[in-house]
């Protein structure tokens, strides 16, 4: 590894610093199967251990297997796939991740697709009511049961988060807590017709690769965090969905879509967070090992630890 321990005093966590690794092994909110082997791998590739290394204490009680969930008999609601066994998962994963944050730990929810980070934000905000969000993605993910074309759910968690669109039944338990001045976006470059009607007409702060290309990343990040965090005194959940990264550095995951962000300015979002001393809450979504030869999957596995361990304090020097 070239890189060493920055033990940053964090604004909020408490010391020892704890990470508390949520491994997430779901794929309901989408249809390729696989990415639910991704926490399972990222685990074995020793993320917890590195961690460690990092001056973390890590607390890892084996991953989540929702058993008490059933998927089987899961037909559609409207266009929705897998409605319930999305919701009951992803309001699980609320719980487990308000209880690591109410304990003053950092939960790091490994994915599992992203229709996970529904859950994982709802926790967040539960103990951080005014915790913007940072989500680095391809896509927007705020298509919602009006918009979806796929009805795929992993396609839809902010729109759920920030309580637009239809309501639907099934996912009441969502609060509306997040605010769209309390998200922005880096690294979009597959957005949807309606998403785009959504992005403007709630004014939702989005970096494009457009913008990266304009500006670079350094100054993408701090515009971003001047708009949802301007003081960087509010608590931050990042929510990294590995799809990101161009193909060419994560190939193996659900969505690929070429032109996107190198290794290091993928890692530069995740050390740059860091800095703030903010973090309270991070994802690392869509890793799905299955989708490419094993030299590749192996590939997006260590990015998807790499990105782990920069957004917790490793650094180049």
């Amino acid at each position: 590894m070239a890189s060493r321990i920055e033990s940053s005093v964090s604004r909020f966590l408490p010391d020892p610093k704890t990470v508390a690794i949520v491994g997430c092994p779901f794929r309901g909110g989408q249809a390729k199967l696989g990415v639910d082997k991704g926490p399972i791998h990222l685990v074995e590739a020793g993320l917890p251990e590195q961690l460690a290394e990092l001056g973390w204490k890590v607390q890892f009680d084996g991953h989540h297997q929702f058993e008490e969930i059933p998927t089987e008999d899961d037909p559609p609601i409207g266009k929705l796939k897998n409605p319930r066994s999305v919701s009951r998962v992803c309001q699980a994963v609320a719980k487990v991740v308000g209880e690591h944050a109410k304990k003053g730990q950092l939960p790091l929810t490994l994915g599992g697709d992203h229709s996970l980070a529904m859950g994982t934000i709802s926790g967040t905000l539960e103990k951080y009511p005014d915790a913007c969000v940072i989500w680095v993605d391809a896509h927007a993910d705020i298509n919602t049961a009006e918009t979806t074309d796929s009805g795929n759910i992993h396609g839809m968690p902010v729109s759920f988060l920030l309580g637009i669109g239809p309501k639907v039944d099934e996912f009441s338990w969502v609060k509306p807590v997040l605010k769209p001045h309390r998200i922005v976006y880096i690294g979009l470059r597959d957005v949807d017709q309606g998403e785009r009607r959504i992005l403007r007409e709630y004014g939702i702060k989005a970096f494009s690769m457009h913008e990266v290309d304009k500006y670079g990343i350094g100054r993408v990040v701090e515009m971003a965090l001047d708009h949802v965090n301007p003081g960087r005194k509010l608590p931050i959940h990042l929510s990294f969905d590995v799809d990101a990264l161009d193909p060419t550095v994560a190939p193996s995951t659900g969505t690929p879509v070429r032109g996107g962000l190198t290794f290091r300015e993928g890692h530069y979002i995740c050390e740059a967070v860091y800095e703030t001393g903010c973090l309270v809450a991070l994802d690392i979504m869509e890793v799905n090992p299955s989708l490419a030869d094993s030299e590749s999957a192996k590939q997006t596995v260590a990015v998807g630890c790499s990105l782990a361990r920069s957004a917790l304090g490793e650094t180049l020097l």
